[in-house]
């Protein structure tokens, strides 16, 4: 079987986006931009090696991520030159004469999907040369100095993205004979194979427009709306009963609910539940005391604690004027510093056991909506909440993360909304599979989109 290698190419210093960090080690949701992107690689089951081709002067630093991360497919960290292609050419000689492919990303482009790696794979088997692209929603026009000359059918035109991906013997003999050319200049793979061989047909495989390059600075908050949106692709991680035995997790909101189905299925599989809540417990996670004292109490009994779970808040379905300021210091106090202080308290357990922290937004948090005010704003504090904390506790192993159900059949919501026809609802259990497959993921700051099958 031909071996698929993913070559990151993350040579680049992001002068264009005016930081003084390489764009490759810009952070966004909790991890530097290339974490992200080697991520999809390193879990993706049709990838069997990565290699990152680096700048010179930052071979160390990556080394060093790599380490951190403990991917296991890395086995090379190639240096790069002052070209782009000078990147792509270090991953071809490395390779050269080996019969294998060599699939090439950006590494500033951190939100390529599985899907789109999965259908470069499958093209690979057939062709041997493809791209990406997606179709242009804008006008494109050829221009000669300041006038338009030309104005191109934009149904046939796409814009290029990566993975680019090539038998090794074929963009190896492209660049061969490219650099035989005294006027050669590229800013892409595909290009140095259409004009150097264009007896090679390219495939195009349909990309996506969240699949975008950090390029300028007004790309880091795209970027990073796009991640708080992303659906992270949680299913495709299986429960293993053997990773929860003997686990301690600290489930708050207990007693009902979501919390309550989660608590169940982390028993089902073995692991040591300690649950909490204001019906049961008294424990109230707007007091900060409370947290603490459950807390401690866990580690007193079982001796350590390797995740936690907050699913408690409260819901007001109520226009702003109608809410007294009690109601509303109280949602505050459930919503967003309860979890501030599940948070604080439970730091220094999780960074003995490089724990797992969840906890739960709505997808009321992408906008604010009437009679939501409070609901909708606290829950998208919990987002920018977790994802500053993911990044703040990264080199403590601790990996944080955020669940975003759909409507989900809860007695919170039957209070709220009354009863409502169960095939347009998640169930609580639906939402509990989905938080014990975060918890046994290695995800930290990102927003879990749970939604009906």
């Amino acid at each position: 079987m031909i071996k698929n290698i993913a070559v990151v190419l993350a040579g680049g210093i992001g002068t264009r986006l005016g930081l003084s960090t390489p764009k490759q080690f810009f952070k966004v949701a909790g991890k530097m931009v290339i974490e992200h992107t080697v991520d999809v690689f390193e879990r993706n089951p049709h990838i069997n090696e990565i290699v990152i081709v680096s700048n010179p002067m930052l071979v160390a630093d990556l080394e060093n991520i790599v380490l951190r991360n403990g991917w296991k497919k890395v086995t090379h960290i190639l240096k790069g030159g002052k070209e782009r292609y000078d990147s792509s050419l270090a991953a071809i000689r490395a390779f050269e004469g080996e019969e294998v492919n060599l699939i090439f990303h950006d590494a500033v482009r951190p939100l390529v999907s599985q899907r789109i790696v999965d259908d470069v794979v499958k093209a690979l088997e057939t062709y041997q040369a493809v791209n990406v692209a997606i179709p242009t929603a804008d006008t494109i026009i050829d221009v000669e100095g300041d006038f338009i000359d030309h104005i191109p059918d934009r149904s046939r035109l796409r814009r290029g993205q990566t993975p680019q991906a090539f038998r090794c013997a074929v963009i190896a003999e492209a660049y061969q004979r490219a650099l035989k050319d005294p006027d050669f200049r590229t800013t892409d793979d595909c290009g140095v194979v259409r004009r150097y061989m264009p007896e090679v047909p390219i495939y195009v495989v349909a990309g996506e427009e969240t699949n975008m390059k950090l390029t300028y600075k007004e790309d880091t908050y795209m970027m990073d709306k796009f991640f708080q949106l992303k659906n992270t692709e949680i299913n495709n991680i299986a429960i293993d009963a053997s990773l929860l035995a003997g686990k301690v997790i600290v489930v708050f909101g207990g007693s009902y609910g979501i919390g309550k189905e989660t608590a169940d299925l982390l028993e089902k599989y073995g692991a040591t539940v300690h649950r909490f809540a204001r019906s049961t417990t008294h424990t109230d996670v707007s007091r900060q005391a409370d947290v603490a004292r459950a807390l401690a109490e866990v580690k007193a009994q079982s001796g350590r604690i390797d995740g936690i779970i907050n699913t408690a808040g409260v819901l007001n379905r109520q226009p702003l004027t109608a809410m007294d300021d009690e109601t509303i210091v109280a949602a505050v106090n459930t919503n967003l510093m309860g979890t501030i202080h599940v948070a604080k308290e439970g730091y220094p357990y999780l960074k003995e056991t490089r724990g797992r922290l969840i906890f739960f937004t709505s997808s009321s948090y992408t906008r604010g909506r009437a009679f939501y005010s409070i609901y909708s704003s606290t829950k998208a504090a919990i987002v920018n909440f977790v994802q500053a904390i993911a990044q703040e506790w990264d080199m403590d192993g601790i990996r944080v993360n955020c669940i975003n159900p759909e409507r989900t059949k809860t007695p919170m919501r039957l209070k709220n909304f009354g009863t409502e026809p169960d095939d347009t609802l998640l169930t609580a259990q639906e939402v509990a599979e989905a938080t014990v497959k975060t918890l046994l993921s290695d995800y930290t700051g990102q927003v879990i989109d749970v939604r009906r099958k």
